[in-house]
Parts: C-alpha cells; structure tokens; sequence
C-alpha cells in the first residue's frame, strides 16, 4: 500500500509539531505513552455479542475482550444513527454542538477532535475503514474510508484522496489496511488508529466463506416480535420499519432470513477482531494498546417486530462498550456507571496524557475503568439523547429525551407533541 509510505517520508502529509507535554512522557525513564485503538462496527447490537449474554451467535474475540477487560452494561449513544454518532465521538459534544445532526449534513472537518489532539501530541493517527461524514478527514496521517456505506464486495475506498476499488470481502480489507498500517508505523512513536467496520450494516452480505453457515439455524424469536403498540403513541405506530411490513421483499422468509444474514456478518468481524488483537500480541504491543470496542448505535433485532434504529428505545440508545487496557483495567469487570459515546473522545486525550479540553461535553471514563467499574463521586445520573432525521428513511419522529437508572422520559415534537415515560425496572422493554 504505498501511500503508507508517507508515514515514513512526510511526503504528502507533514506531520503536526509535538506539544510540550507529548514531549514530557518521551524522555528517558518516563512511562512509554499507550497506544489507542478503537473498534467500531455499524450496527452491531449488545444483543448479538455472546459476552452480553446472546443466543443468536458466538462472538469469541469480542468475549475475549471483555474477559481480559471491561465491559459497559449501560453505554448510551446520544443520537442513534451513523453520522451522528460518529461525529459525537469524534467531538466529545453532542450534535447540536458538533453540528452534524443526521445524515445530511456535511461535518465541518476545522473543529476540534480527538484524533487532531492526539496528533498535535505525536501519535500517528490512522482512519481506516467507514467514516460516513460526507467530508474528507482530518488529523490523520493516513486514511482510508469507504465511500458513503460502502460495499460488501469489492469495495471503493477513498485512501489520502485517491480514488481505489480493492478485491475481496469488506471486512477482511479494512483488517488488511489496517495491519499494513502497523506494520509501516515509526514503533518508536505510539500510534491511534480509528478501525471502523462497515459490518453488520445492511443489506447484510457474509463472506464468501460464511455463505449459507447459518441455514440450518431456527432462531428464537423477541417475545414482542408481534407488537401492535398499544400503549405507546403516534411515533411507535407511524414508523416505516417494521420486519413484516417494510423490509425489502427479497427477504420472503424475513426474521429468520435477517437473522441468519445478520449473525453471518458478525462473524467476519469477529474473526478479523481477533487477528488484529494477535498482531499486537505478536508485536509485542498488546499490553500498551488501549483497545476500545463499541458500534455507532444498537439495533433492532425483531423487538416490537423491527429492524433499524433511530429510536430512544434501549436496543438501540444502548450501544455495546468493552475497555481492554491491562496497566489500568481489571480482566473480567463490569460496570453499571450510565456512560455515553461522547466520553470516549475525552477519555482517549485523558489517558494520552494530555489536558481534556474545556468544550468537550462527554466525560473521561478514566475513574471508571480504573474503579473496577464504580462510578466517581459526581458521576452523571442520567443521559440526553435528541434524534433529528424526520423526514426521512423509517419515518422515526424528531424526538429528545433524558435516561436515568430507573426510568426514561421521551418527547416526540414536530408533527406531534406527545410524550412516553418508562419505568425500566418494572417495564425494561418498554410496553408500557
């Protein structure tokens, strides 16, 4: 891949001037700084990672980074779609801060990020896979992004601005770039490197090798897959993605079908997970890597008879967490603290040593992780969620709303002016 070579000459991209305080930490006798990874899928619901408790499919790697972690039972999005989120994560601050509030939008690449800070601080900074914001990407020295959803098979990656069609399946190709990229890396210096899958978007197509792997299967079905919402409002009975009624009609065997497609695909992310966590191990930086496994949002897996997203409902406004950093992280722990994906930005410049900057919203989850998953004093006892996107695909109305432990308020405005509150302890999926 020669535009890797560009870490190494400057060629086309010059790097940043270190910072005084990247510099401290360096010098000899200082602790060697921890390298960052995050993982992040599209669409890969708690609901299908066997270490959150699924029956729909194994998902060893994953387990493996819980085991040898922390996993997050109640991390929340604060806007569930793709861009969205992405750009929550990439800000530390919520849409209406960071501007980019659905799909639409195009996001302003000036502001500040994470991966900016970490590259001003002497990380090598690296964006291979979906990005999903309309824009090129900033403050990395390389990057390869999918263009807009990407595909499953030979997929179109912009890479440093070059156009390029790459043979193979999606997600061993991102897997690919991304070995390349460590492979090429200055080891002297510590890298981020942002491995975002296209995985387990739709319209869900497995590896080669993965074809008809789930046939035999008969999958249980949600106990509400048969909603007819009573008891809900207007937006619960409006919406336009429901399996039966709107999934596309290729799909004649519909839940069944989308389960064994969907469950197929994780696979692939699974295997390659576990690649990319034996080459560290191999090169000896698995220890001094904080490895970060989340997806842009949950899914909806058959729950009140739908696929998609969007809603502030649990399956979707709660998105699968799991911290694997051994010099601070205990194996095997577990948290309950309420976190959201724009601590992860304020988290990542925290345990790189630097000064969390004063306009990030998110919190650094850095007392958590080190607590063994206990909340800090002060900690936050809710979460804000706002989703944008109406009119527009699955017709999910414009709604914000506030989480707590117990309960969960939710106000559709816009075409409508209703209001649905939940008791989560006597009601956890949301019937009522």
């Amino acid at each position: 891949m020669k535009n890797l070579e560009t870490l190494r000459s400057g060629a086309r991209y010059a790097a940043l001037p270190l910072t005084l305080t990247a510099l401290a930490g360096c010098s000899e006798g200082q602790p060697k700084r921890p390298n960052i990874l995050v993982m992040m899928t599209d669409d890969h619901t708690a609901q299908a990672m066997s270490c959150y408790g699924s029956l729909l499919v194994e998902t060893p790697n994953l387990d493996r980074l819980a085991r040898e972690g922390m996993l997050f039972e109640n991390c929340y999005v604060s806007n569930a779609i793709s861009g969205p989120s992405r750009a929550c994560i990439l800000t530390g601050k919520y849409s209406h801060v960071n501007g980019f509030t659905d799909n639409s939008r195009t996001f302003d690449g000036d502001q500040q990020t994470f991966p900016k800070l970490l590259h001003e601080a002497g990380y090598q900074t690296a964006m291979i896979g979906k990005w999903h914001l309309n824009s090129d990407p900033q403050g990395f020295d390389f990057w390869s992004i999918l263009v807009g959803q990407g595909e499953y098979y030979a997929p179109q990656f912009i890479e440093n601005g070059e156009n390029r069609v790459e043979k193979g399946y999606v997600t061993d190709i991102i897997t690919d770039k991304a070995l390349s990229f460590l492979e090429h890396r200055d080891p002297s210096r510590p890298f981020a490197m942002l491995y975002y899958h296209k995985a387990p978007h739709r319209n869900w197509m497995p590896a080669q090798r993965h074809l008809g792997i789930n046939d035999s299967r008969v999958y249980p079905e949600p106990f509400n897959l048969l909603d007819d919402y009573a008891g809900r409002g207007r937006a619960a009975r409006e919406q336009a993605m429901e399996i039966g009624r709107d999934m596309w009609p290729e799909w004649d065997l519909k839940y069944q079908q989308y389960m064994k497609d969907y469950c197929a695909v994780i696979q692939a992310v699974d295997e390659n997970v576990g690649r990319l966590l034996d080459y560290l191990e191999k090169i000896g930086e698995l220890d001094n890597t904080i490895i970060v496994y989340t997806s842009d949002q949950g899914f909806f897996l058959g729950e009140h008879g739908w696929f998609d997203k969007r809603f502030m409902y649990e399956e979707c406004q709660r998105t699968p967490l799991l911290v694997r950093y051994p010099p601070m992280v205990g194996a095997g722990t577990r948290s309950r603290a309420l976190a959201m994906n724009i601590d992860l930005a304020p988290t990542f410049v925290d345990l790189a040593g630097l000064a969390v900057p004063d306009d990030m919203q998110g919190r650094s989850l850095r007392g958590v992780l080190a607590s063994g998953g206990e909340a800090p004093e002060g900690w936050r006892t809710g979460v804000y969620y706002h989703y944008y996107e109406y009119p527009s695909w699955h017709s999910v109305k414009r709604h914000y709303g506030i989480r707590t432990a117990d309960y969960k308020l939710i106000h559709f405005y816009n075409d409508v002016d209703e209001w649905e509150m939940y008791d989560l302890k006597r009601d956890p999926h949301e019937m009522r």
